[in-house]
């Protein structure tokens, strides 16, 4: 069993700066994930060559696979760090796991490991993934619904934004205006609601436009990085066919 871990993190103070790595090492503990290595790095962050540097920079907040703020690249897998343990990504070299750690590629660097994901959330927006409700009184027994159509839903409703499925996406690029998985899922998830698809039509638009789903090339990338196994692929294939119908009753002037 190996008795150190050596990090080689990506360093970078702003996104118009020059990148670089600094290695550190650390005791081995039983369990660990890259959080809590990030963790003791902090505490005193001396390079493997003697160098005393600012700690890293990361994002974290649950530290149980719920948030989805500390997406980033472990030894080359988007995933999420805090589920990411130590003896599982780390390569064995001799006494030592070796793990490279660098930020999201699709997203605004801020600084280190830290991206700007607010580009998922305007997505959000865009296709209005939230059910309408004009106050907070009693609204009494919601509408029965298919018992299918519920557990698809729950499913789809355990994305957290993490931005996996983004990264992973060959049709997302600074080329491109599409949209992405999650949002595509998201949208579905309301229109599939009995009171959130008041605002279908509206999704619908977006859907359809040059954002939309028509952009995805069916790469299918996006659900095997998913953390959570949301069935992105066949929400995907859902809104294309909701597209299609929505687009032929357009042009016959029935919505």
């Amino acid at each position: 069993m190996p008795s150190k871990i050596r990090l080689k993190v990506h360093r970078q103070a702003g996104k118009d700066d020059k990148p670089h790595y600094d290695i550190f090492e650390i005791p081995y503990q039983d369990k660990m994930n890259v959080i809590s290595a990030l963790m003791e790095v902090r505490k005193s962050p001396t390079t493997f060559d003697g160098r005393d540097v600012e700690p890293p920079v990361w994002d974290a907040a649950c530290l149980e696979e719920v948030c989805g703020s500390c997406t980033m690249y472990v030894n080359g897998e988007i995933r999420q760090a805090c589920s990411a343990l130590i003896e599982e990504v780390g390569r064995e070299v001799g006494d030592t796991y070796e793990v490279t750690l660098e930020p999201m590629r699709k997203f605004p660097l801020i600084r280190d490991l830290s991206v700007d994901r607010g580009e998922m959330f305007d997505n959000l927006k865009k296709v209005k993934a939230w059910v309408p409700i004009d106050g907070s009184y009693d609204l009494g027994a919601a509408q029965a619904q298919d018992d299918n159509i519920r557990q698809f839903r729950y499913a789809l409703s355990r994305c957290m934004t993490c931005g996996c499925c983004m990264e992973a996406c060959p049709q997302v690029s600074e080329k491109t205006d599409f949209i992405g998985p999650a949002a595509i899922g998201q949208a579905l998830l309301f229109n599939l609601h009995p009171v959130g698809s008041t605002l279908q039509k509206d999704r619908m638009e977006v859907l359809t436009g040059s954002e939309g789903v028509t952009n995805c090339g069916n790469a299918q990338n996006c659900v095997k990085v998913c953390p959570k196994g949301v069935p992105l692929t066949t929400a995907i294939a859902q809104v294309n066919r909701d597209t299609t119908f929505y687009k032929i009753k357009k042009w016959m002037g029935l919505v």
